[in-house]
């Protein structure tokens, strides 16, 4: 039997976008539900487009989850869709692959309310499973060290806000990198990285895939330049790029990580303009290195 929450806070709601996850979103939902989170708690998931039994699994764990089910293989649309029957403040939007226990979701819901945060996410750890290539393993541990990643709000696969944090836009726009958009509404003083939340990101194991889902965040910001300019305009006059040097020339250690760093983002930028052009029949690109690894 699962235990029952027993924490703080008013109803939470946790919307999953979920397309083809039926590899990892019972493992998702198992870590939501098991131990120290909010005392009232909402789960939707919202399966889009899906051709596996997603949906099934999701459904057999019972209240409170529930599941919505689209043809529509968008996430954005599939988070409209969660917040349109969602009845809980505050809101976490959560990755399906991305691990979040009932504790973390507990400590979000706080920080955008007691806290008063209009954003919060998670603390990223990245996971690596046995047979991760080192190259993977290096990029991550360069990247990871870069004092504009360690902001906040950034591949956490998870972001909560509060009622007036999410009053803040309409609905999601049809942009690649949801979280990006997110994070752009907000000053810096107005969001944080809750230091006691984590969240567990399973990297890929290869560095084909690496390159992936690097070209799609990359090429995510570059939609969002596009799309939001005044937004990413005010937020790069808040970027201390000289900082990440600085850091890597203070750690040694890091040196040799510089060699696949170099190599993923420069393959990842070309891959990016070369798909700019084409958005309009853009297919998703995601690891499912990490995905076909059995428990």
């Amino acid at each position: 039997m699962r235990e029952q929450f027993e924490g703080f806070g008013p109803l939470v709601s946790v919307i999953i976008p979920a397309y083809n996850e039926a590899a990892v979103i019972g493992r998702c939902l198992d870590n939501l539900l098991n131990g120290g989170g909010p005392s009232g708690l909402e789960i939707i998931v919202v399966c889009n487009g899906c051709s596996d039994n997603s949906a099934e699994i999701a459904r057999r764990v019972g209240p409170p989850v529930r599941v919505i089910e689209t043809d529509v293989p968008s996430k954005t649309n599939a988070l409209n869709l969660g917040d349109a029957a969602a009845t809980g403040f505050p809101r976490i939007y959560l990755d399906a692959d991305v691990i979040l226990t009932g504790e973390a979701v507990g400590r979000l819901a706080a920080a955008v309310t007691e806290g008063g945060a209009l954003a919060a996410a998670p603390k990223p750890i990245d996971v690596f499973l046995p047979g991760t290539a080192w190259s993977v393993r290096a990029f991550y541990r360069l990247w990871t060290a870069l004092p504009h990643i360690q902001e906040g709000m950034i591949a956490a696969g998870a972001y909560a806000l509060s009622e007036k944090g999410r009053s803040r836009f309409d609905a999601f726009p049809d942009v690649i990198a949801d979280d990006g958009f997110v994070r752009l509404l907000f000053e810096p003083h107005e969001r944080v990285q809750t230091a006691d939340a984590f969240s567990q990101v399973i990297a890929p194991l290869t560095l084909d895939f690496l390159l992936k889902i690097k070209t799609r965040g990359r090429l995510g910001v570059l939609q969002l330049r596009e799309k939001f300019a005044d937004l990413t305009d005010r937020e790069a006059k808040t970027k201390n790029y000289a900082a990440g040097i600085a850091t890597l020339l203070s750690r040694p250690s890091l040196y040799l990580t510089t060699l696949p760093y170099a190599y993923v983002t420069v393959v990842s930028r070309r891959r990016a303009l070369a798909q700019l052009d084409s958005l309009a029949k853009y297919t998703w690109e995601r690891d499912d290195s990490s995905r076909d690894v059995k428990d």
